[in-house]
């Protein structure tokens, strides 16, 4: 059989987090609303209503346009594509054609190793990014076809990559690091059950070496990522089959089924001209004056790629922790001030927010900026523990007991008097009870079994309610045990 290449375009909806919908004053989102409530005489399309463009929409646009290194149009254009589906109640979507509001950009994807593969990047380009708004949705149920408006105006960027991808893993890397972007940037929640987020893949494929493009087929609409990385292997493997066979790949939209794990032909493939674009008469052009866009950008954060490079170079963090600590925008930031405010060794900091503080985030479903436990508290909790005032586990102990209450760690631990015991005599009387109530375990390291003396610290600590210097308790147990 043919050694056959993968290749992958992806077409992303990306609603935007607006107050507001992109040409009405409706909210944006609806996705608690009963059916047909959240709409107007606007985004349903009746006669004799005027659209007016959401400022905010072209902002949150700016900022993702600039953070995919995509070039901003001075003078961009809405246009009207027609098309006829029960949910697009005006007939046309308004939408941006051929002078849109960014064009071009890349985006690089850090490809992790896996089996014989190494490590590696993909550089994906993006063809087009525009705004434009969301119809509504359609179901089925009990043999009728029920519409809800509820959707329709809602603000959308479209972005389409160039033909880069190569496997259904790089696919799904790149919808991560999107999301991921996304949510960076604060301009959409990105979640895909809730269609934040939708894509559309673009799917081919040809002999390993060649320089051309067969035709493609398009995959709609799929609502997890796992789900556009199963889509897109059952598509390669039915191409392949069907291209082994003699038969010529049509353009077709498929569904993915996600139950039965099939995909099923929904239409044949539109083309632009079917679309019928013309410029939309009822808005301005977009004026991106040099002005508006820098006061848009001033703003604009370090990007999760750049941030995670500096963490390596800075701070000297290993990849995997700078990985997980630019995952979210927020936790970088707590990091950031945790360093700051501890002042010592910045993988004391990352070793406790990945374990402790991340489980704790992950519990609760909260974002680091929602911690009682701030990052002034943490450092502060690390510099008791330093200075033997309090042990380890009393000091992970802390961060729930701070969390809970909003107090500052030294206080607690004074008013519960949970401080370290570095009392000689305090800690030499425990000792001498352990050993007492344990002959057999004392006979038998000095019998030689002296890993046991790690049983008798934990005894010691057990007694004294783990406040007992552990240092200091393991050599008066070695001293009374000699």
């Amino acid at each position: 059989m043919t050694d056959y290449e993968t290749i992958i375009g992806l077409e992303t909806h990306i609603q935007l987090n607006t107050t507001t919908k992109i040409f009405c004053s409706c909210k944006a989102d609806s996705w608690f609303d009963p059916p047909n409530t959240n709409i107007c005489p606007v985004c349903t399309g009746m006669p004799g209503v005027l659209p007016v463009l959401n400022k905010a929409a072209v902002e949150k646009g700016v900022l993702l346009a600039n953070a995919m290194h995509a070039e901003l149009r001075p003078l961009s254009f809405f246009d009207r594509k027609n098309y006829f589906y029960p949910d697009l109640p005006k007939g046309y979507q308004i939408s941006q054609y051929d002078q849109s509001l960014a064009f071009g950009g890349y985006v690089d994807l850090p490809m992790p190793a896996s089996g014989d593969q190494p490590a590696y990047v993909r550089t994906v380009h993006i063809e087009k990014l525009h705004l434009e708004e969301d119809a509504g949705k359609t179901k089925n149920a009990n043999g009728r076809r029920l519409i809800d408006f509820n959707r329709c105006g809602v603000p959308l960027i479209e972005m389409v990559t160039a033909p880069d991808l190569r496997s259904a893993d790089e696919a799904a890397q790149y919808l991560i690091r999107l999301r991921q972007l996304l949510r960076w940037l604060g301009i959409s929640e990105a979640d895909m059950e809730k269609g934040h987020l939708r894509c559309d893949a673009n799917v081919s494929i040809r002999p390993r070496g060649a320089d051309y493009l067969n035709p493609k087929t398009e995959i709609k609409n799929v609502n997890s990522i796992e789900n556009v990385r199963d889509a897109i292997i059952k598509e390669v493997e039915r191409q392949t089959r069907e291209v082994e066979a003699g038969r010529r790949i049509q353009a077709w939209t498929l569904e993915w089924d996600e139950e039965a794990g099939v995909l099923r032909k929904m239409r044949s493939k539109e083309t632009e001209a079917d679309y019928r674009y013309f410029r939309e008469p009822d808005l301005l052009p977009i004026r991106l004056e040099e002005e508006w866009k820098q006061a848009i950008l001033a703003n604009a954060p370090e990007l999760p790629l750049e941030r995670r490079a500096r963490f390596v170079s800075a701070y000297g963090l290993p990849e995997y922790d700078a990985d997980i600590l630019t995952s979210e925008r927020r936790l970088s930031e707590y990091f950031e001030a945790a360093v700051k405010a501890y002042g010592g060794e910045v993988k004391r900091v990352s070793n406790y927010l990945m374990n402790e503080v991340l489980r704790m985030l992950n519990e609760s479903g909260r974002t680091a900026d929602q911690l009682r436990l701030t990052p002034q508290y943490l450092a502060e909790i690390l510099k008791l523990v330093d200075a033997g005032e309090i042990n380890t586990s009393t000091g992970k102990a802390l961060l729930a007991r701070v969390d809970e209450s909003g107090q500052a760690p030294r206080k607690i631990v004074e008013a519960e008097g949970l401080g370290l015991v570095s009392d000689d005599s305090a800690i030499r009387k425990v000792c001498e009870e352990v050993i007492a109530e344990s002959p057999k375990e004392a006979e038998a390291y000095r019998g030689g079994k002296v890993t046991l003396i790690g049983w008798f610290v934990g005894q010691v600590m057990k007694k004294m309610r783990g406040k007992a210097d552990p240092t200091l308790a393991r050599q008066i147990l070695e001293e009374l045990l000699a």
